[in-house]
């Protein structure tokens, strides 16, 4: 077992100390797209978030085209304190022919947008 000297550990203690925190936004940890032929489809989307009560939540989540144009958003109504991570549906979001993938992000109540996203493939239109 190799073993660190206080010196060793200085530079990364210094390099956290100057680094902005953001454990606090909500992540998407998965998201899950079942698309018809026509491209309607319902969306499965996994957050998580240190939610702490109405002060401070995940309160949404949206579908995004490759340009950032916004497919569709979740809202979501209450705090999810004792349920993390947790998943929540939307169905009927159409999405426009031509894309070849969609992100997901989520919000929270206090940072807004700017945790983990996931960017779901998806399978062209057959014709």
């Amino acid at each position: 077992m190799t073993r660190r000297g206080a010196s060793g550990c200085l530079p990364l203690a210094a390099f956290l100390l100057a680094t902005p925190a953001q454990a606090d936004t909500a992540d998407v940890l998965d998201a899950i797209a079942a698309c018809d032929a026509q491209r309607i489809c319902r969306f499965a989307v996994t957050v998580r978030h240190p939610d702490s009560g109405w002060d401070h939540y995940a309160d949404a989540w949206e579908v995004l085209a490759p340009d950032g144009t916004v497919l569709a958003r979740r809202t979501l109504l209450h705090p999810h304190v004792t349920e993390q991570p947790f998943t929540r549906s939307l169905e009927g979001v159409h999405l426009p022919e031509g894309l070849d993938h969609v992100s997901v992000r989520a919000h929270d109540s206090r940072h807004g947008w700017g945790g983990a996203t996931v960017r779901i493939p998806l399978e062209p239109v057959a014709r």
